[in-house]
């Protein structure tokens, strides 16, 4: 368990500090020079959650939904993780916990949450692309795909052993 609060800690620290470099070095708005034609830097604020859902939404949902729902998503990590004893899953819980509560921060702080992360391809349309997206982002993903893998694995070997390799 202390293994899993580190990482979700450094996962933590480094979204904040990245993002921190955003507000001070880039102007809100900011579209950076495209890194090989797939790769930029920018600077984008999203008041919504998960590809920018709710961004519409009048104050009370923006917020005080959003942070509610990322207090109790806080909670049920730590809860998931202590009960882990499978690599794979708590590195993955540890990882979606450092990035729930890195995002969790910029709602309480900001209200909302800063996007600097912008992936594409050009295409003969114009650019194909992932929405914008930051460090805790990328945390929450990985992690869920750990936490997806290590249950495969887990449910290969045929019992609840937990991986002890």
């Amino acid at each position: 368990m202390r293994a899993a609060l580190l990482l979700a800690a450094a996962v933590w620290v480094a979204d904040q500090l990245t993002k921190a470099w955003v507000i001070l070095a880039l102007p809100p708005g900011y579209r950076g020079e495209a890194v090989g034609g797939v790769f930029r830097l920018v600077h984008v604020r999203n008041r919504g959650i998960a590809f920018s859902l709710f961004h519409d939404s009048g104050p009370l949902v923006a917020i005080g939904l959003q942070v509610l729902v990322a207090v109790v998503v806080v909670v049920l990590l730590v809860h998931l993780a202590r009960g882990s004893h499978d690599r794979w899953v708590g590195g993955g819980l540890a990882l979606v916990l450092g990035g729930a509560a890195g995002n969790l921060t910029d709602r309480l702080l900001r209200g909302e949450v800063v996007d600097f992360l912008y992936f594409f391809i050009t295409t003969a349309n114009g650019e194909l692309a992932w929405p914008a997206f930051n460090v805790a982002d990328a945390a929450i993903s990985t992690g869920a795909g750990l936490v997806v893998v290590g249950e495969l694995l887990r449910s290969r070997r045929g019992n609840d052993a937990p991986d002890s390799r």
